[in-house]
C-alpha cells in the first residue's frame, strides 16, 4: 500500500507540473500575439505618419521594418510554441489517464481492505454473539 500511495503522490506531482507547462505555454502565446498586435498598431501608425506603405520603397520608415520583422518573429515563436503546446497537452493527458488508473487500483484496495475489515468485525459480533448464547 505505502508504494502505491508514494506512486500515486508523484503522478499526482506530473500531472499538476504538465499543467503547469501547458499554462505556461498558452500564457507565452497570448503574450507572443499581444506583442505582434502591438507591433501591428505601431507599424501601421508608422507608415501613416511617413505616408509611405510600401515596404519596398526606398524611404520607408527603418522603425516599421524592425517592427515587421520582429513582429513576424514573434508569430513564428508562437506557432512553434502551438507546436509544443499540442504535444504539452497531450503529454498531460497521458499523465492524467496513468494518475486516474492508480487512483482506481487504489479505491479497489482500500474497498477491499473495507469488506475485510467488515468481515472481520462480523465475524468478532458473530463470536461474541455465540458466546453470550452459550453462557445462557
Amino acid at each position: 500500500m505505502k508504494s502505491r500511495e508514494t506512486l500515486l503522490r508523484l503522478k499526482r506531482f506530473q500531472v499538476d507540473e504538465k499543467r503547469r507547462q501547458v499554462t505556461q505555454l498558452e500564457t507565452m502565446i497570448s503574450e507572443f500575439e499581444r506583442m505582434a498586435a502591438e507591433l501591428d498598431v505601431q507599424v501601421q501608425a508608422e507608415q501613416n505618419r511617413a505616408g509611405i506603405h510600401d515596404i519596398t520603397h526606398f524611404a520607408y520608415p527603418t522603425f516599421a521594418k524592425a517592427a515587421l520583422t520582429r513582429r513576424e518573429n514573434l508569430l513564428n515563436s508562437a506557432n512553434d510554441l502551438k507546436d509544443q503546446l499540442g504535444a504539452a497537452r497531450a503529454a498531460l493527458a497521458e499523465a492524467f489517464e496513468e494518475m486516474k488508473k492508480i487512483e482506481l487500483l487504489d479505491e479497489r484496495d482500500r474497498e477491499a481492505d473495507r469488506a475485510l475489515q467488515a468481515t472481520r468485525d462480523q465475524a468478532e459480533m458473530d463470536h461474541i454473539a455465540g458466546l453470550r448464547a452459550a453462557n445462557r
